[in-house]
């Protein structure tokens, strides 16, 4: 195992969005998210549809869903290197 397999959820930064609903956290994501190509950022998210709403959110967007710890309510995600 590379240096790359061991860091792969150690995020860079960890956004705490609460109760946020999807759409509000959609639009945050986007912006924080293209800042940081190729990086990983931990997500907390206590909404109710956010286990299947980032997920989707993750494959419309083509950024990488790397872990969802459903028991802290995270999500490790993986910038897309390819913002323009």
């Amino acid at each position: 195992m590379d240096a790359t397999d061991m860091n792969a959820t150690e995020a860079l930064e960890t956004y705490d969005a609460g109760h946020m609903g999807c759409g509000e956290l959609a639009m945050v994501l986007r912006v924080k998210l293209r800042t940081m190509p190729g990086m990983v950022m931990r997500v907390i998210a206590y909404d109710s549809g956010a286990p299947e709403d980032i997920p989707a959110w993750c494959r419309m967007t083509r950024n990488e869903l790397i872990r969802h710890e459903p028991e802290s309510s995270s999500f490790w995600i993986r910038s897309r290197t390819d913002w323009i």
